[in-house]
């Protein structure tokens, strides 16, 4: 597949001009990828949007406002950190001890700030960490429940014990956990009392650890909508950097930060039949998220940016309008919905893509586009 797609961009090279949006071009797609479901009848031009805040987001704000309070009591507002898309953090404890993953750095990092028994509590959160289940749904990141250790570990082969070994059993884990005390204990001073800690080096591989765990999940989305394996690939890479317990302040969930009362909703309504929206437990499920957000991709292909006539153009409009809505990709181009599309469908792909990186309302949206071209690239040359 990968071979495949490099040829297709070798041999159309000349249809696309390359914008650089990093030290490197992004990848020139040409090639419309085959569809494998008849697209949907359109009836609504773009998606429904707003500037006030979503339901979801709305909800999730007071989820993080009530962990901030609890977590402040303990340790202070210069010590607080929270859960996001690329990084996992989990309190338990009364919320004075807390295991802290950065993805993007390969650095795991288990606290505590209890005075009383503080070995034997960073002892039971290293464990917890190292066997924290592959499956999320069940996830709770704003309480200070311990973690529920149920089937395979999600951090299996990315991380060794002292022995360079897996920890894939409690036993290992444990003994892992006395090593780490005895040998890599650091501790420091904070305004609320000491803090005691360990740090974990995540392995040099860690991100292709990840990756592996949902190539089959992947492949079976792209198949099923229509969609190229790197696109899916470098969307999780840019949203989550392959977290699946990922969360935002914008209310959403999972590797492709899929929002239940948006695309979530949409890919109910319009791909599967179904009345309502995803739970939470639903796009914590690493198969059902990536599942909704290739999905959504398709509504974007066929419904909502189905006039944008360049397939090139279009594939720059629905990354962009993955991150920052239909609405958002057309306003770059003007206020009118209709003037905008046809301005869009004036210029060449290369203008198209300036326009998206420079020009878009929203900055988030115009580095979302060069960041996921630039990790396609990174895939069709084999390095994601």
């Amino acid at each position: 597949m990968k071979k495949l797609t490099l040829l297709l961009s070798t041999l159309l090279l000349s249809a696309c001009v390359q914008q650089p949006p990093q030290p490197t071009a992004p990848p020139c797609v040409c090639a419309e990828p085959p569809v494998y479901e008849k697209p949907y009848e359109p009836t609504v031009p773009t998606e429904p949007e707003t500037d006030k805040p979503s339901v979801d987001q709305q909800a999730m704000e007071k989820l993080f406002a009530y962990l901030a309070l609890q977590v402040k009591k303990q340790w202070g507002d210069d010590e607080y950190l929270e859960a996001g898309k690329h990084r996992y953090v989990k309190y338990i404890d009364g919320y004075r001890t807390r295991a802290h993953i950065d993805f993007e750095a390969g650095k795991i990092y288990v606290s505590t700030i209890s005075q009383q028994q503080p070995m034997e509590k960073l002892q039971k959160a290293i464990v917890q960490t190292l066997l924290m289940p592959a499956d999320p749904k069940h996830a709770e990141l704003f309480t200070d429940k311990d973690v529920t250790l149920t089937g395979k570990p999600f951090l299996l082969g990315q991380v060794v014990d002292q022995d360079g070994k897996p920890i894939e059993w409690q036993w290992r884990a444990s003994r892992f956990s006395d090593y780490l005390l005895e040998n890599k204990l650091q501790q420091k001073t904070i305004k609320h009392g000491k803090a005691y800690y360990v740090e974990i080096d995540m392995v040099d591989d860690h991100l292709s650890q990840r990756e592996y765990q949902y190539a089959h999940f992947i492949r079976d989305a792209a198949k099923r909508y229509g969609l190229t394996e790197d696109l899916i690939y470098s969307v999780i890479k840019t949203e989550s950097s392959f977290n699946p317990y990922a969360v935002s302040h914008a209310g959403a969930y999972g590797l492709m930060q899929v929002i239940p009362k948006t695309a979530g909703a949409d890919v109910f309504n319009l791909v599967k039949k179904k009345p309502g929206i995803p739970t939470k437990e639903y796009l914590f499920d690493p198969a059902n998220n990536i599942d909704t957000g290739a999905a959504y991709f398709y509504i974007l292909k066929t419904r909502y940016l189905r006039d944008v006539k360049n397939p090139t153009s279009r594939h720059f409009s629905m990354i962009s309008a993955y991150n920052g809505g239909t609405g958002g990709v057309l306003a770059t181009f003007d206020k009118d919905r209709k003037v905008a599309m046809n301005k869009l469908n004036s210029l060449q792909p290369k203008q198209v893509y300036n326009a998206l990186t420079t020009q878009h309302p929203k900055g988030e949206a115009r580095r979302y586009v060069q960041k996921v071209l630039y990790f396609q690239k990174d895939f069709n040359e084999g390095k994601l």
